[in-house]
């Protein structure tokens, strides 16, 4: 019988992504590949683990209010059963308060010193009898940094750029699980087809009202559904259809998509294409190339060619394309509610990033042929990752020009930049800008 306990997996899992910096979503999906844990118990870790991780900050900031001992000078687990605790307490109704205390004073008597049970028994009840309220400090960011727990220094930096508005809407959207979307693979079945297929499957299914493409998909792991084996489908973000839209890419046309994997972005070009033409998909990593060869293959994408290749080094040998879509890395600021632990970065760790993005924007650039299109995009929320390198990549070409994304999107046709809020497309956040080459 399996005796592992869901919270004493999410406190564990939440002191390694703390300690060793591992990305939440890989480590979870790694952990539960391995687990015997039941269904409804793996579906109570996920939800423990990633709201704990998203609202660390606020959590942090409730220990401090009720503790003598300063947050940082607590031992890791410690410091996690608290935490798990007071988001179950806060933000899980279907936990009774005295099952999240009791459960919290069962995994803290695991500690070595035993003075810990009484230390996370005192602070929860003290906060139940404080009516579980959250003191609010003064200022509009400093007020938001704690509902949101976003640290302020993003807080700030969101506010002057997108404005207060903008920044409230953002900071909710970063909360919360994103929904599972898929991309129909159109050379294979139409979006009507695939709704039913997966509604017969057992999945709830509901369209896009932007992208026609587009299905939202509920009620079991897609990955494990026969339309998914059958090649029917990938998985993949709205905002990374309109980024492809954008592209604007036809049946034999030569194209490049030079940051590639895992494929997505690939996937849906060759889509687009109608499986005609030349599609060449990079990484720098030839294990990552691979995997996109693996998906090509089982959606039946004959069209696209993956190889390593590095994005900011010029190669003699790389034909002349009529697109060439360039999403490189960055701070991933746009995708926080997938990856919750990137918010609580230091932002000057992105210091280097857009000199590395405007070399690979500026050698991406050479393949485009006269009168063809290049895309730059980051799925990121940052000027100094965005606009900043579009412009200052303008202002040393002059060859190039910016061209509306797309002129069928109601309040967006004309945009040649877009900063894409996740409420906009109910998308992750995004950017992307459109250039033709004149000459």
């Amino acid at each position: 019988m399996n005796t592992e306990n869901p919270r004493y997996t999410a406190v564990k899992l939440l002191g390694r992504v703390e300690q060793g910096g591992a990305y939440s979503n890989l480590l979870l999906d790694e952990h539960f590949s391995k687990s015997k844990m039941d269904a409804q118990n793996k579906k109570f870790c996920t939800a423990l683990f990633y709201g704990t991780l998203e609202r660390k900050l606020t959590l942090d900031q409730i220990i401090a209010w009720y503790s003598k001992d300063p947050v940082n000078k607590l031992n890791t687990d410690v410091r996690n059963i608290l935490r798990t605790a007071l988001y179950q307490l806060l933000y899980m109704d279907s936990v009774p308060d005295p099952a999240a205390v009791d459960e919290a004073v069962k995994l803290a008597g695991k500690n070595r010193n035993p003075a810990v049970k009484g230390y996370v028994n005192g602070l929860l009840r003290s906060f139940i009898r404080a009516e579980k309220k959250i003191p609010e400090p003064d200022g509009l960011a400093e007020k938001l940094s704690i509902v949101y727990s976003c640290p302020l220094p993003l807080v700030k930096k969101w506010i002057s750029e997108r404005g207060e508005k903008n920044t409230i809407a953002l900071l909710a959207d970063t909360l919360g699980r994103p929904p599972v979307t898929v991309r129909v693979n159109t050379t294979r079945i139409t979006p009507e087809e695939l709704v039913e297929r997966l509604t017969d499957e057992g999945f709830k299914v509901k369209a896009n009202r932007f992208v026609p493409e587009a299905l939202e998909i509920s009620g079991g792991s897609v990955e494990a559904s026969k339309a998914y084996t059958d090649g029917l489908m990938h998985v993949q973000d709205v905002s990374c259809m309109l980024c492809c839209k954008a592209l604007d890419v036809q049946p034999g046309m030569t194209v490049l998509d030079l940051c590639a994997a895992p494929g997505g972005k690939s996937f849906t070009l060759a889509e687009m294409m109608y499986n005609e033409g030349q599609l060449l998909a990079f990484d720098l990593h030839e294990k990552r190339a691979r995997l996109i060869s693996r998906g090509a293959e089982r959606l039946g994408l004959s069209v696209i060619d993956a190889s390593a290749n590095d994005a900011k080094v010029f190669r003699e040998d790389m034909p002349l394309a009529d697109r060439v879509l360039c999403d490189v890395p960055c701070s991933g600021l746009g995708v926080i509610r997938r990856k919750p632990e990137i918010k609580y970065k230091d932002l000057t760790e992105f210091d280097k990033l857009p000199e590395i993005q405007y070399q690979i924007l500026d050698t991406s650039s050479m393949y485009v042929k006269p009168g063809g299109l290049i895309v730059y995009s980051t799925c990121t929320l940052s000027d100094a990752e965005n606009s900043h390198v579009v412009l200052r990549f303008l202002k040393e070409h002059t060859d190039f020009e910016l061209v509306p994304l797309w002129e069928d999107m109601g309040r967006f046709d004309g945009e040649e930049m877009l900063n894409v809020l996740p409420g906009y497309f109910g998308s992750d956040g995004f950017f992307i800008a459109k250039m033709r080459r004149t000459v």
